[in-house]
C-alpha cells in the first residue's frame, strides 16, 4: 500500500516533452506568423491591391474570418479519418499555394477562390495542432504544455506582424503573402520531414453527429444568449483587423504602422493573463467576464480620442502620433479585457455541456467569433466609407482642407464600437441576473 502511495506521489509535473510536441509547436509558430501576417493587411489589400470598396472588402474578410471559426470541428473528424500527418500536410500544402498566389493573382474572382482555399487549409490547423498536443501529453505535463502552445500561438502572432511592415513598406503591400507563404512552406518541410505522430487509431465521428450537437448548442437559449453577448466583446476586437489598419493609414500617413499597434494585444495578454487569471480564480466565471466587458467601453472611447490628444497636447506624445497613442492605449485595455473574458468563458461554456459531450461542446465554442467576425467586419466597412474614406475615392480637385474635412470625423467610428461593447457589458449584467433567479428557482425545486 504504501509502496503505491510512493508510486503515485511520484507523478510530478513536468518540463519533458517527447519530441512531437516541439515539432508540432515549430508548425504552430509558423503557422500564426503567416495567418497574422497576412490578415492584419486583409481589408488593405483587398481595397488597395485588388480594388473592392470599403464595404465589400469588409464583407468578404468577415466571411472569410467567421467561416475560419465554424469549420475546425468538422475538418477535425476528417483527420481523424486520414490520419494526422496526411491531414497536416494537405492543410500546409493548400495554404501555402493559398498565400502564394494571392501574391500572383489580383483578379477579383481568383482572389476570392483562393481565400476559400486558406479556409479549408487553415481549418485544418487547430484541431490538428491542439489535437497533438493533447495525445502527447499526460497528467503530469499536460496543463504546461497548453500554455507553451499559447505562448507560441502569441509569439508566431507578433512575429507575424513585427515583419509584415517592412515588407509593406519595403516591397508593397501584395508581396506580404509571399511572406505568409513562405512560413507555411516551412511549416510544410517540418511536418513532411520531422511530424511523425503516433497513429493511434482514433473514435471515429460522424457528420450527423456533430451538426445534432451543433443544433443542441444554437437551441440552447442560455448559451446563444451568452455566445451573442460575448460576440459584443468580440465585435470590438475585430476592429484590430477590420477598421484599424485602415483608419491610422488614412489619419496618420502611410508612414504608420499598423501591425505594430496591434501587436500591443498579444504583448498585453501574454504579460497579464497569469496574473489576472490568478486573482480572479475564487471568483465566479460571470464576475471575471462581466469585468472585462466593461473595460471594453472604455477602451474604445480611449480609441476615439485622438483628435482631443493633438489638440491639448501637439503632434507627439511620447514619440507617437496622438491618435497612433490613443488607439496603442485602447488596444492596451483590450488585451487586459481579453484576460478577464477568455479563460473564463471557456469554462463557463464547457459547464452547459450534457455530462459526456463536453469536448464537442468546446469545438464549438468559439461560436461567438463567427457572429463577431461576420458583423464587426460588415459593420465596419459601412463606417470607414462613411468617415474614413479611402482617399483614392475622393472627387479629384480637393483642396487639401477639403481633404481634411472629409477626415474630421473618423474618429466617430469608434462611438459605434463603444455603445456596441456598453450595451453588450449592460446585457452581460442582466443575463447574469436572470440565470441566478433561474438556478435559485431550481435549487428551491429540488430541496
Amino acid at each position: 500500500m504504501s509502496e503505491n502511495t510512493q508510486s503515485a506521489g511520484e507523478k510530478k509535473s513536468t518540463w519533458r516533452f517527447p519530441r512531437t510536441f516541439w515539432i508540432a509547436n515549430s508548425i504552430e509558430l509558423c503557422e500564426r506568423a503567416a495567418y497574422y501576417g497576412f490578415f492584419i493587411v486583409i481589408t488593405l489589400y483587398l481595397s488597395s491591391v485588388v480594388g473592392f470598396t470599403d464595404v465589400q472588402a469588409g464583407i468578404i474578410s468577415g466571411i472569410f474570418s467567421g467561416t475560419l471559426y465554424l469549420l475546425p470541428p468538422f475538418a477535425g473528424i476528417i483527420a481523424d479519418r486520414i490520419g494526422f500527418r496526411r491531414a497536416i500536410i494537405l492543410a500546409f500544402g493548400l495554404l501555402a499555394f493559398g498565400y502564394t498566389m494571392l501574391g500572383v493573382w489580383h483578379n477579383k474572382v481568383t482572389v476570392c477562390l483562393f481565400l476559400v482555399v486558406l479556409v479549408v487549409g487553415s481549418a485544418f490547423v487547430k484541431p490538428l495542432i491542439t489535437g497533438t498536443v493533447a495525445k502527447v501529453t499526460d497528467e503530469t505535463n499536460r496543463a504546461r504544455g497548453f500554455s507553451l502552445f499559447y505562448w507560441t500561438v502569441n509569439i508566431g502572432a507578433f512575429l507575424g506582424k513585427t515583419f509584415v511592415p517592412y515588407i509593406r513598406q519595403g516591397v508593397g503591400l501584395e508581396y506580404v503573402n509571399f511572406f505568409s507563404g513562405g512560413m507555411a512552406l516551412l511549416a510544410l518541410l517540418f511536418a513532411v520531414f520531422f511530424y511523425h505522430p503516433n497513429q493511434e487509431q482514433a473514435e471515429q465521428k460522424s457528420f450527423g453527429a456533430l451538426f445534432k450537437s451543433l443544433i443542441k448548442i444554437l437551441t440552447n437559449a442560455r448559451l446563444m444568449a451568452l455566445t451573442l453577448i460575448i460576440a459584443g466583446f468580440w465585435t470590438v476586437q475585430q476592429q484590430l483587423y477590420a477598421t484599424m489598419p485602415k483608419y491610422v493609414i488614412r489619419t496618420v500617413g502611410e508612414s504608420a504602422r499598423p501591425e505594430w499597434i496591434a501587436n500591443v494585444n498579444p504583448l498585453v495578454v501574454v504579460i497579464c493573463v497569469i496574473f489576472v487569471t490568478q486573482w480572479m480564480r475564487k471568483r465566479q466565471a460571470l464576475t471575471s467576464m462581466t469585468i472585462g466587458m466593461f473595460i471594453m467601453p472604455v477602451s474604445a472611447f480611449a480609441m476615439s480620442l485622438g483628435p482631443w490628444m493633438r489638440d491639448g497636447f501637439g503632434d507627439s506624445i511620447l514619440g507617437l502620433h496622438p491618435f497612433t497613442f490613443m488607439l496603442v492605449v485602447g488596444i492596451a485595455l483590450q488585451g487586459i479585457a481579453e484576460c478577464f473574458i477568455s479563460p473564463r468563458f471557456l469554462e463557463y461554456f464547457s459547464l452547459q455541456a450534457p455530462k459526456g459531450e463536453e469536448g464537442v461542446y468546446l469545438g464549438f465554442s468559439h461560436l461567438h467569433s463567427f457572429f463577431s467576425a461576420i458583423f464587426g467586419f460588415f459593420i465596419s466597412g459601412f463606417l470607414l466609407e462613411q468617415y474614413c474614406p479611402d482617399r483614392a475615392t475622393l472627387p479629384e480637385g480637393l483642396s487639401e482642407a477639403e481633404i481634411a474635412a472629409r477626415y474630421a470625423n473618423a474618429h466617430h467610428i469608434w462611438y459605434y464600437f463603444f455603445m456596441i461593447a456598453a450595451v453588450a457589458g449592460v446585457a452581460l449584467v442582466i443575463y447574469g441576473l436572470i440565470c441566478r433567479r433561474i438556478d435559485q428557482k431550481k435549487a428551491t425545486h429540488q430541496d
